[in-house]
């Protein structure tokens, strides 16, 4: 159902740095590349934007996050270990949540401006 979410950003350099390290990991590329904004896409068509707010200064929203399915649990393990050693900050590590071991498996992390994001995978571990 959405199919783009947009980040606010104090240094799109760094934000530059820090997407196309976990981009990498996704398989996803950059959509385009403008002064003032970045969007990463997926083969699927889903957009990441990052950029420089029309107004005022860029400031994480308490309560948002963004959402990033995962193909497999190790794509989980491996998108959170890169987004920490690029500078984000653990809010969650990868593991089970709730009673159903082959339910939702995800990983939490805040960007470098300090947006949430969450990396998740729905089913059984895999084969």
């Amino acid at each position: 159902m959405i199919s783009m979410a947009r980040f606010g950003t104090r240094d799109l350099d760094g934000a530059k740095r820090f997407y196309d390290g976990i981009a990498e990991l996704l398989g996803a590329v950059r959509a385009y590349d403008r002064p003032d904004l970045v969007a990463y896409k997926t083969a699927e068509g889903g957009m990441l934007l990052i950029g420089i707010p029309f107004e005022g200064d860029a400031t994480p929203g308490n309560g948002n996050q963004v959402g990033i399915q995962a193909d497999s649990r190790a794509q989980v393990d491996a998108v959170h270990a890169r987004a920490l050693e690029l500078g984000g900050k653990c809010e969650g590590k990868p593991g089970i949540r709730g009673d159903d071991p082959n339910g939702f498996y995800g990983a939490y992390f805040r960007d470098l401006d300090g947006n949430k994001m969450t990396i998740f995978r729905f089913g059984p571990p895999d084969a």
